[in-house]
């Protein structure tokens, strides 16, 4: 792996995909909302944003408007999206 600095987003994105491999967030379990992330995590919430919109690339999450971001997949289950 390099050894160049990661961003925090990408920090972040990987800890909850380790969440969800875990199971501590199965599929189907809502995300907690971004300021909650926010305060968990102790990011900004820019990166909380980057993350989730990374954990939709990877195919692990989809966002609902006005429900939340839901967990659709494991990392080894996951399909990204098509563009």
């Amino acid at each position: 792996m390099s050894d160049l600095p990661r961003y925090e987003y990408e920090k972040l994105a990987d800890t909850i995909t380790a969440d969800i491999a875990s199971g501590t967030l199965p599929v189907g379990a809502a995300l907690p909302a971004e300021r909650a992330m926010v305060d968990i995590h102790g990011v900004s919430i820019g990166t909380v944003r980057r993350a989730v919109r990374e954990l939709v690339a990877r195919g692990l999450v989809a966002k609902l408007p006005s429900k939340g971001t839901y967990v659709i997949a494991t990392p080894d289950t996951a399909q990204p999206p098509k563009a």
